[in-house]
């Protein structure tokens, strides 16, 4: 199987080259967010303020990293249960998000919205946090400190391994892979 360069901020032509089942190495900065950033997110945005960051292009991993261990750049940075996020990602993806990183299935809801505002959905795989905490060259906390390991911090990844589960034509890996063995 080909493996798939690919690096953020992610662009339109990249965006309608991914397939879902592609492998892709995501190289470049992403964003590390969970369910009480997206809270806060939601917060500010109905407050008329300004998210931490701009959306347009971006990809958010929905990640709690663990503390670095002494030496390292970051501790285990496995991917959450991206469902949860489902009520906020629409919204996001309106904003320009490009991108997002987790793992599970996702709504028909946010799967519409990635369709009409052309934005995939990566597969991380899950327990495998230390590893995926390898592709981590820095970490750094940009916003809601006070939330501990679900503060939003800015990630310069290198080669992470990832799946395209959900690409920008509505294609859903999960349902592919069901459907070959129902025959």
């Amino acid at each position: 199987m080909e493996i798939k360069k690919i690096k953020t901020p992610l662009e339109a032509d990249v965006i309608e080259e991914l397939k879902a089942g592609d492998k892709v190495f995501l190289n470049g900065y992403i964003y590390t967010a969970r369910d009480a950033a997206h809270k806060r997110f939601m917060d500010t945005l109905e407050e008329g303020g300004t998210l931490p960051f701009d959306m347009v292009n971006q990809v958010i991993y929905y990640c709690g990293p663990s503390p670095a261990p002494p030496g390292k750049v970051i501790g285990a940075c496995g991917p959450t249960t991206s469902s949860r996020m489902d009520a906020y990602a629409p919204r996001l993806i309106s904003l320009g998000l490009k991108g997002m990183i987790g793992k599970g299935k996702r709504s028909q809801a946010v799967k519409d919205a990635m369709k009409q505002y052309r934005a995939v959905y990566f597969g991380a795989t899950g327990g495998a946090g230390a590893l995926l905490s390898k592709s981590v060259l820095s970490a750094e906390i940009i916003a809601y400190e006070d939330l501990g390991p679900e503060a939003v911090v800015r990630l310069e990844v290198r080669d992470m391994p990832l799946f395209v589960i959900n690409d920008a034509n509505g294609n859903d890996l999960y349902e592919i892979g069901m459907s070959r063995y129902k025959k």
